[in-house]
């Protein structure tokens, strides 16, 4: 069975590459409720729309670049609307950043971010250092390497969110 993955993409930049639950798109404002301290039924309808496709994933990708070596402030506040919508489902972080760290720093911080909003990161990363340098202008890998780093990361985590999606079925402690 094909899985449902949620991206989430970090960077809301005019020149960034990216779609998908996109932070320039959905037009959260700052957070001041969580989706789940509106009445049943009164959230806004962004928060609903968010909350039916994060109770259908299987896994949730999210694509980070690097901002004074942090989670870019965009990402932190489409991610915080939520929590329980992301419990016991499997995150995994691609992280990029202009120069040689591939977005590391912030890696690590979205790691922890992750852990607590319940959708533990996968122990592999796929960073992208520099860039500028390693996608055409239709976004294809120039590195081969790529290619094969990418797989890695993703049967890791489609070995995951089987598995959790699986134990889901079963039912969750809480």
């Amino acid at each position: 069975m094909a899985l449902n993955c949620v991206v989430f993409v970090g960077s809301v930049r005019s020149d960034r590459q990216g779609t998908f639950v996109d932070p320039v798109e959905v037009q959260l404002p700052l957070l001041d409720r969580m989706y789940k301290e509106y009445e049943k039924g009164k959230a806004p309808a962004v928060l609903e729309r968010l909350a039916l496709l994060y109770r259908a994933a299987d896994a949730f990708i999210v694509v980070s670049g690097e901002y004074n070596h942090s989670i870019p402030p965009a990402l932190s506040n489409l991610l915080d609307h939520f929590l329980e919508e992301y419990f016991f489902r499997p995150s995994a972080i691609v992280c990029y950043s202009a120069g040689a760290f591939g977005g590391v720093r912030a890696a690590m911080q979205l790691r922890a971010l992750l852990s607590e909003l319940g959708m533990p990161s996968i122990s592999s990363l796929f960073p992208i250092p520099k860039i500028q340098d390693m996608l055409d202008s239709t976004g294809a890998p120039l590195d081969k390497a790529l290619d094969r780093r990418f797989n890695r990361f993703a049967t890791e985590l489609e070995w995951y969110a089987e598995a959790l999606r699986e134990a889901r079925r079963k039912g969750v402690p809480y």
